[in-house]
C-alpha cells in the first residue's frame, strides 16, 4: 500500500509537470501565431495604442512620433544573443501623442569583467515604427528588480511599474514595450524576434512528452512490482 502510495505522488508530480510543459507550448506558439500575422500585415496603428491598457491584442504594429527622454538608459541584464552575453537596451519614449512607453533599442555584449557599455542620448524629434508587445517574461521575481549603474539602470526584469516609480516618472509607462523595426538607423543589434532567451514550443513538448513517459514508467514499474509481490 505504501509503495502504491508513493507511486500515486510521484505520478501526480510528474503529470502536473507536463501539463504545465504541455500549456506553455500552446502559449508560445498562440504568440508566435499572432506576432507573425502582425509582422506579415504590417498595418501601422497609432503609438499613442501603446497606452491602452484595454487592448485585446499582444501585438501591434506601430508608428509615430517623439522624443526620447532624458533620464539614463535602461539595461536588462543577461541577454544572449549568439552565444554571447550581454543587455539589451530601453530607453523611455514620450509620443507626441499618448503616453510614455519603453522602447527596445537592441542588444549590446558584455565583456568578462561586465564594464556596462556607454549610451548615447538621442536627442530631438524622432520617427518610430516597430512591433508593439509585452514586456519580456519575468520568471521567478526575486529582489528590487532594477539598480542605479551611473546614469543609467540595470535590469534584472522588465517591469513598467517599477520602473516608472524608480526613474520619478509623472505618467504610467505603457504596459508593452516596442521594438522598434531593424531597418530604421537607430539603436543596436536587434531583430523582431519575441521569444528570445526562452524555450520555442517545440522544446516544451519535448520536456511535457518526457514528463508523462516517467509518470507512465512509474505506474509501469508498480504495476510489474505489485504482480511479482502477489505471485510470491
Amino acid at each position: 500500500m505504501m509503495g502504491w502510495l508513493m507511486a500515486l505522488i510521484a505520478m501526480a508530480l510528474f503529470c502536473t509537470a507536463g501539463v504545465w510543459q504541455w500549456r506553455r507550448m500552446h502559449e508560445k506558439q498562440a504568440s508566435l501565431d499572432a506576432s507573425h500575422q502582425i509582422l506579415g500585415e504590417r498595418k501601422a496603428e497609432p503609438l499613442s495604442i501603446a497606452a491602452d491598457t484595454h487592448r485585446a491584442r499582444s501585438y501591434d504594429w506601430v508608428a509615430g512620433a517623439g522624443t526620447f527622454d532624458a533620464r539614463g538608459a535602461l539595461l536588462l541584464d543577461n541577454q544572449q544573443s549568439g552565444g554571447r552575453s550581454g543587455v539589451r537596451v530601453y530607453r523611455i519614449f514620450v509620443p507626441e501623442q499618448g503616453g510614455p512607453l519603453l522602447v527596445d533599442l537592441g542588444w549590446l555584449p558584455l565583456g568578462g569583467e561586465r564594464k556596462l557599455p556607454r549610451i548615447p542620448r538621442i536627442g530631438g524629434r524622432v520617427e518610430l515604427r516597430g512591433l508593439l508587445m509585452p514586456p519580456p517574461s519575468t520568471g521567478l521575481v526575486l529582489g528590487a528588480g532594477m539598480t542605479r549603474e551611473g546614469d543609467n539602470w540595470l535590469l534584472t526584469r522588465v517591469d513598467p511599474i517599477a520602473i516608472a516609480s524608480n526613474t520619478g516618472l509623472s505618467a504610467a509607462l505603457a504596459p508593452r514595450v516596442l521594438r522598434i523595426d531593424p531597418t530604421l538607423p537607430i539603436g543596436y543589434a536587434r531583430d523582431l524576434e519575441i521569444l528570445p532567451n526562452t524555450l520555442p514550443p517545440q522544446r516544451h513538448l519535448g520536456y511535457a512528452v518526457q514528463w508523462f513517459a516517467l509518470a507512465l514508467a512509474v505506474f509501469v514499474t508498480a504495476v510489474i512490482l505489485t504482480f511479482r509481490k502477489s505471485r510470491r
